[in-house]
Formats: structure tokens, sequence, C-alpha cells
């Protein structure tokens, strides 16, 4: 978020930059708006241009595309806003280099004028505006096509199978239990005589050893009554 509005702040700026350069000098005192467009294409006349006709034309198409990628939040209409800057001024410079023989900077103002820097600055911080912003990021993406996607209910079981229940699609109740078994509570067998506390308490007598119970041994059955003496 933070990296979005800093980029845009950036763009924007470099867009401002951009749109106001053609009514500052260019080149010997001529103001960039006294360039007409397709004199970067067929050479640099001294004839007078119209502003909607001049230089602004392509800086106001890049400066909307600015807004535009802002809104957006896209770094490649920002990219392409700044390319197209720096693409018009620096032709303007070969032609304008072609026409005068030579590029200088003077003091006196016969050369190169602060209105090339402007546009040359206001490209490059259209450039750096978009490489500073994040963009709209995987996530929002993921979750735009998450929404797109139709939402299907789980299907009925067929008749000829149990109920079941999601996520588990194991057979039986719909009412989740522990899968861990209940830990078997061991029977009372008394107090412990090792215990300090209980050893005074009074013990069962010992039962006699049954391997097949332990805890409650049967009864001893009856002795069999003595053979009758004859």
């Amino acid at each position: 978020m933070i990296r979005n509005v800093l980029g845009s702040l950036v763009a924007l700026a470099g867009a401002a930059s951009a749109v106001l350069s053609p009514f500052r000098d260019w080149y010997a005192g001529r103001a960039g708006q006294d360039y007409r467009v397709e004199d970067l294409f067929g050479g640099i006349t001294a004839a007078e241009s119209g502003v909607l006709v001049s230089m602004l034309l392509p800086f106001l198409a890049a400066a909307l595309l600015v807004i535009v990628g802002v809104v957006l939040r896209s770094r490649l209409v920002v990219a392409l806003a700044g390319l197209v800057v720096l693409g018009f001024t620096i032709l303007w410079m070969v032609r304008q280099g072609q026409a005068a023989g030579s590029l200088v900077v003077a003091g006196d103002g016969s050369g190169l004028q602060v209105g090339v820097v402007n546009a040359l600055a206001g490209g490059l911080l259209m450039l750096i505006g978009a490489l500073l912003m994040s963009g709209r990021g995987r996530r929002g993406r993921r979750e735009r096509e998450r929404e797109r996607r139709p939402v299907e209910p789980y299907a009925a079981p067929a008749a000829d199978q149990v109920d079941t229940w999601p996520p588990t699609q194991e057979p039986g109740m719909s009412v989740q239990t522990s899968p861990w078994p209940e830990p078997e509570v061991d029977p009372y067998t008394g107090p412990d005589p090792h215990d300090p506390r209980t050893r005074s308490y009074p013990q069962a007598p010992p039962a006699e050893a049954d391997p097949r119970d332990p805890v409650h041994p049967p009864h001893r059955p009856p002795p069999p009554p003595p053979p009758p003496q004859g």
C-alpha cells in the first residue's frame, strides 16, 4: 500500500513536469509548444505550431496514461507513459541536432534550455514511480479468481451408501468424536500399603491368585462329599 502511494506521487510529479515543459524554452529561446509533432518525423522547421499539435500533445497523452495507471495500480501503464515522454524528447533532440548541426548547452540561452530538462526529468520520474509501485499483487488476483468460481455444494451420497459427512468422509453418524481411545480406569483395589498416608487403613484379605481374573477371583467350590461306605 505504501509503495503504491509513494510510486503514484512520484509518477504524478513526473507527469506534471512533462506537461509544463512545452511552455518553457527548449532551444535558443524557442518554447516547446512552438515545435510541431510532425516536425519530429519530417525535420525541424521554423514554422509556428498550434498548442494542441505541438510537443504538448504526446505529453498530455502520457499524463493521461499516468492517471489511468495510478487508478488501476498498473506499473506497466505508468512505465509506458514514461517511455512515451522520453521517446519524444530524445527524438526531438535528434531532429534539433540535425537542424542546428549540433546540440550545445550555453549559459546565454543559445543552446538546450530548461524545458528539455523538465521533459527528461518527467519521463525519468514516471519510470521511477513505476518501479516503486507494487501493483495489485498476486493475492488480489487469486481472491478475484476465487470469487468468480461457482460454489458447488457437497454431492449427496448414493442410495446404496451410508450417510457421510465432510471432511472425514467416513461412514457413520455426523457427530464428531475423538479419534483417540477412551482411557481405561484402573479398578480400585484398596489403599496402597506403600503410601504412608493410607498405610493405616484396613487392608482387604489377600485373594488367591487366579490368572483368569486377578481382580475378582471366583470362589473356590465346596469339596465333594465323601463316598458312602457300604
